[in-house]
């Protein structure tokens, strides 16, 4: 059986460096010394050794994250050839529908983004590589809890799903209702839920040799999505998920 270790600088460490990855300004040292609950003293010493080694960097003031770390995750993308047979399918659906595709995985009950191919429009949607998501409020979210074994998925939907908009799933029930509809159409669907004015549609991928447990999305203005359009758009994003897993995903 396995057993949780606790070593306190590892620690210390992953709570700077999620502080700075969730700041887009730099974070100066007494903001992360509240943020993280670490003696001045102690911090100044992570703080140096992290920057010896440029996985964080000094920038007005404070500090973010440095290019070596960037680097070293990067790395997880090109394990299973993910990223590349991503952007080969994504690619075309661009050409084909003009708009945005994103990758994302399953990390615990949030959807992170970890590649994105962008349409040729001068207004792009933020989607930033790393993001992390609510998955029961996007499409992607949907697709991708859809294809969770019953006691997988039951274990990680919490009893209370916040809200991002008016109409985002309140309830695990509500969620469970459609998931049911992912797993007949084989379409995740996002109306409004995450950002209004905003649709979007995601297609389920599998799971990679390495574990991971991939979806693909479209996201889409309402105020361009006529019948003609989500037709395109829906078909599109099941034909990237499906290239996609003929490239990366293990026959059965």
């Amino acid at each position: 059986m396995a057993t949780d270790y606790d070593v306190p600088a590892i620690r210390r460490t992953h709570d700077i460096l999620r502080v700075l990855a969730g700041r887009r300004t730099p974070a100066k040292a007494a903001e992360l010394a509240q943020a993280c609950q670490l003696a001045k003293s102690t911090l100044y010493l992570l703080l140096d050794c992290l920057e010896q080694r440029r996985w964080i960097e000094r920038k007005d003031g404070g500090y973010v994250i440095g290019i070596e770390l960037m680097a070293l995750g990067a790395a997880y993308l090109r394990h299973d050839g993910l990223a590349a047979a991503f952007h080969a399918a994504a690619g075309d659906f661009v050409a084909r529908c003009n708009e945005v595709v994103q990758l994302a995985v399953l990390d615990g009950f949030d959807v992170v983004y970890l590649a994105r191919e962008d349409a040729r429009r001068p207004v792009r949607l933020v989607s930033d590589l790393g993001l992390r998501l609510p998955a029961h409020a996007c499409a992607l979210g949907k697709a991708l809890l859809a294809n969770l074994p019953p006691d997988e998925l039951a274990a990680r939907v919490p009893a209370e799903l916040p809200r991002v908009t008016d109409r985002t799933l309140a309830t695990p029930d509500a969620l469970y209702r459609e998931l049911d509809q992912v797993r007949q159409t084989g379409l995740g669907q996002d109306h409004e839920e995450m950002a209004t004015g905003l649709v979007c549609y995601a297609a389920y991928v599998g799971v990679t040799p390495l574990g991971k447990r991939a979806a693909v999305s479209t996201s889409i203005p309402t105020d361009r999505l006529d019948d003609a359009h989500r037709r395109a758009v829906t078909d599109g994003i099941r034909e990237v998920a499906r290239r996609i897993a003929q490239q990366v995903i293990p026959a059965i």
